[in-house]
């Protein structure tokens, strides 16, 4: 069984300059709670016990969001805030973390390397985005995971695109074997349209063997320096299938201000307390 999944977070965010000067653009919230917060969530629900965060020098948020914060606690312990207070410390139980510094910007697959030493040398992991957010009934990573159980086997998550936004994805080629599930035969790092294999790009939620952290390993940095883990994804086709998820749900793209906004405009809409308030202020707009 699967038990732990990395999350690299070291990123810059630079599409939210100014404000990821100061705060990483995994804290920027969604409603009272951080993006991140929503994929630790996802990884928990899917069975994940451990959690490996790649991080960077100007990240430290992250970290304090899931350690304890004496000071606060304390205070509103003393106010009777007591249901709050349970929830402050249900964020550190809801997992246990680890965090590895990433010392330079050389890539997501960089940073999954730096993560490795937490792996045995036969473990799968799960690896996922600190942006990328998939809303539906069941987690779709638990899905995941239990196609990584039949197939044993590297998994991707793959959305339908249309028009410019394959330009921005790998887009993977392969034939369907089961309801929403494909085998993949190779993948193509932001083709043109006109040289799209498919309509289907990967995003960021993925189930990582073995044969992908050695075709890791094997990666000679690209021209800027970087490592990227889609050319490992590329390369592992050759050494053990692959297969590809089309999920069900609603997913966004929190690494960008258009994603961002959308996603809170979602889950605005569906909380209890502000839903129908929200909901009016929008038509009145």
């Amino acid at each position: 069984m699967i038990t732990k999944a990395i999350i690299p977070v070291a990123g810059m965010g630079t599409r939210f300059l100014p404000a990821a000067k100061s705060i990483p653009k995994e804290m920027f919230p969604l409603l009272d709670k951080p993006v991140i917060h929503y994929i630790v969530e996802e990884a928990v629900k899917s069975g994940i016990t451990d959690i490996i965060f790649v991080t960077s020098a100007h990240k430290k948020a992250v970290e304090d969001y899931f350690d304890a914060h004496f000071e606060l606690e304390y205070r509103l312990e003393q106010k009777g805030r007591h249901e709050i207070n349970c929830e402050l410390r249900s964020i550190r139980e809801m997992a246990r973390f680890y965090f590895i510094r990433q010392p330079a910007p050389l890539g997501d697959g960089d940073a999954i390397l730096r993560a490795r030493h937490f792996l045995t040398p036969d473990e799968s992991c799960v690896v996922m985005w600190g942006d990328d957010l998939i809303f539906h009934s069941e987690p779709t990573l638990k899905h995941m995971l239990s196609l990584h159980e039949k197939y044993r086997a590297p998994i991707l998550a793959v959305q339908e695109l249309e028009g410019e936004a394959l330009e921005r994805y790998g887009v993977i080629a392969g034939v369907p074997i089961e309801q929403n599930v494909y085998k993949v035969s190779h993948i193509i790092e932001k083709p043109k349209r006109s040289l799209a294999p498919s309509n289907l790009g990967i995003v960021g939620m993925y189930i990582a063997t073995p044969h992908v952290i050695a075709a890791l390993l094997a990666q000679t940095p690209a021209e800027d320096g970087e490592i990227r883990f889609s050319h490992a994804l590329r390369d592992s086709i050759k050494e053990t299938p692959v297969y590809a998820y089309k999920f069900p749900g609603l997913r966004f793209d929190c690494g960008n201000r258009l994603g961002w906004l959308k996603a809170n405009v979602h889950l605005g809409l569906r909380d209890k307390e502000i839903g129908k308030d929200f909901l009016d202020f929008i038509k009145q707009i």
